[in-house]
């Protein structure tokens, strides 16, 4: 079979067309055909209509009249930025926190809130600066859990009817003014100092109790009181001192006092 210049012309004029037709084709599945992944959903206007979300897998629109966002279902990362509060016993002090939520219903994510990103971080700041500003500052810096558990309750609440969940708030890092620091520091060193008094005080009621009971103890056996001053003489000798004490109780020049002032000692002045 021979094909004559006219039958090449008319078979090639067909290839353009069918090659033209497949590039339409695939031009046309190119928006019609979109492959979601198993993190992110699709939310589906037609005609400007919500239809759903959908995925994940292949999803196929309609051109020209379907129009779909891309919402992503991950955890996302909130970085709050520093906020300039006044705690309720008016001290000024500055504070940043960290929010992570994540996507629950993506068709309200998309229908009810115009960005839920930009909202919650707004969000996140008034609640920041509300909560912080309701609490005295010892308690924003001994309970930090408990400020942590009301914030991500108000910001979970306020969020719940974008479709947002709001898993954890943490609040990162506290900034205090010099002189608070410095007072702070003052306050510190105080309280170890009365601590440190206490504790003195109570070993020396601790050792006047001990020595009280020793004094019971020696006044019932006199033998005692002689031993302990021996060995209270040994202990001085002990340590190579050019000059010794030798401590001589008052009882045993009690009965010459007595003889040397003929007993007026025990009667007292008045009937010297």
């Amino acid at each position: 079979m021979v094909l004559d210049s006219s039958d090449l012309a008319f078979i090639f004029s067909n290839l353009g067309g069918l090659f033209m037709a497949v590039l339409l084709l695939l031009f046309i599945l190119s928006f019609s055909v979109r492959i979601v992944p198993e993190y992110r959903r699709l939310v589906l206007f037609r005609l400007g209509r919500l239809v759903g979300s959908r995925g994940p897998g292949i999803v196929l629109l309609i051109p020209l009249l379907d129009r779909a966002v891309t919402v992503d279902l991950r955890i996302l990362t909130l970085d709050v930025p520093v906020q300039e509060v006044i705690t309720k016993d008016n001290v000024a002090i500055k504070v940043n926190a960290v929010v992570y939520f994540r996507v629950l219903d993506p068709s309200k994510s998309v229908v009810e809130v115009e960005n839920y990103i930009v909202a919650t971080s707004q969000l996140a700041q008034t609640t920041l600066r509300s909560v912080v500003g309701s609490v005295e500052m010892d308690e924003v810096l001994s309970s930090r859990e408990k400020i942590n558990q009301e914030l991500q309750e108000i910001i979970d609440e306020r969020t719940d009817p974008w479709g947002i969940k709001v898993s954890a708030v943490e609040v990162k890092e506290l900034e205090l003014p010099e002189g608070m620091k410095r007072a702070m520091a003052r306050q510190a060193e105080a309280e170890r100092e009365r601590r440190a008094k206490i504790i003195a005080a109570e070993g020396e009621l601790q050792a006047a109790t001990k020595l009280s009971e020793a004094a019971r103890q020696m006044e019932v056996s006199p033998v005692t009181l002689q031993l302990r001053y021996l060995q209270t003489i040994r202990e001085i000798a002990g340590e190579r001192n050019s000059t010794t004490f030798f401590p001589i109780p008052i009882d045993l020049l009690r009965p010459f006092i007595n003889q040397a002032f003929g007993g007026r000692t025990q009667e007292g002045p008045d009937k010297a």
